[in-house]
Parts: structure tokens; sequence; C-alpha cells
């Protein structure tokens, strides 16, 4: 009787962390024979968080952070709020001095921004391909730079190929498509 209550829960469950696993491990393979990681993003299923997390493990991908406690990513909103990339980074450095740090950029100006205060990692955020090459130009190895936005299975390769460090992908947590599967019964005594 616990089997069959509990039967639909756990299928449930089974399905959403194999599709992430399954999606994951799809992208990986296309950073075959690259340098570049894949890394999932806080945008995971509510109450799901740690369970597809280990799910991108076992697919092939790398955790980026679990929650805004372990790494802080400056945003947008928070270098409008500070002012300038400069500034922001300043004050969480002053805030957080062992927490690493990444900077999301728009352009090429705030990648420059980013690179003069020695942030840890920055994320070049919806940037086109030749848009990526010139900043992994500009970076010249510097500091750990990530691509996020627009990117799919067709062209993460091609994102990869630019000497790209990490690819972060939400699609592998936030729009998986549940694999089917079925827990069936054997009749007593066949």
């Amino acid at each position: 009787r616990s089997l069959l209550t509990g039967e639909r829960t756990a299928l449930n469950f089974l399905q959403t962390l194999s599709s992430t696993a399954t999606l994951t491990n799809q992208f990986a393979a296309k950073l075959k024979g690259t340098k570049t990681k894949l890394l999932d993003t806080r945008k995971t299923l509510p109450g799901l968080r740690l369970a597809q997390k280990y799910a991108v493990k076992c697919g092939g991908g790398h955790n980026h952070r679990f929650g805004l406690y372990d790494a802080i990513l400056i945003k947008e909103n928070h270098i409008a709020a500070c002012g300038s990339i400069t500034s922001a980074v300043a004050k969480a450095k002053k805030l957080y001095p062992n927490k690493p740090i990444e900077v999301e950029v728009r352009n090429l100006s705030e990648l420059r921004e980013a690179l003069a205060t020695k942030t840890n990692t920055i994320m070049l955020d919806n940037f086109s391909l030749k848009t990526i090459r010139a900043a992994v130009k500009i970076n010249n190895g510097k500091v750990k730079l990530e691509v996020s936005g627009g990117v799919n299975l067709k062209n993460i390769r091609s994102f990869a190929k630019t000497g790209i460090d990490y690819i972060s992908v939400g699609a592998i947590t936030k729009s998986v498509m549940p694999i089917e599967l079925s827990m069936l019964f054997e009749e007593k005594g066949s």
C-alpha cells in the first residue's frame, strides 16, 4: 500500500532528476575536447535545488552557486545602486573579504572596468560570439570568464571554441521535460 501511495511522487521526483542529468549530459557532451566547463544556475525548481544540483553533477556538469551565501554575483541592479562596477566590487570586498566575487557585464567597456577591480570571475551576459572573442582577447587570461544567456544545444560548442572558461545554462534545471518512467507491479506468483 505504501508503494502505491508514494508512487506518483517518487516517479515525478525521479523523472525530473533523470531529465536534469540527461539534459546536462547532452550539453556537457558538446563541450568535450574544450577547456570550457558547463555550470548550472540557481534557477532550480522550488524545493529541489540540492537534488537538481546533484543531478547536474551526475550528468557531467558543475555546480555554480548553491545560494546567495557562497559567492557574490554583482548584477546590473547592484551596479546601478552603487553607481559603478568599481564601487560595487569595492563594497562587496569590504563586506565579504573572503568570498569570491563575480561581476556580470553587458559590454566590453564594462568588461574593462570589471577587469580593473581584480574580481575573480566576469560573466559576459548575452554577448555575441564576435564580442565574446574580443572579450577573451582583452581578458588575456587575467580572470575566469563565464558566458550566460542565449546558449542552447545548437550553439554551445561555438561559444566554447572562443576559449571561454565557463558556460552557465539555466535551462538544465528550470526547463526540463520529465522523461517517461513508470513503476509496474508483478502479480503474486508470476
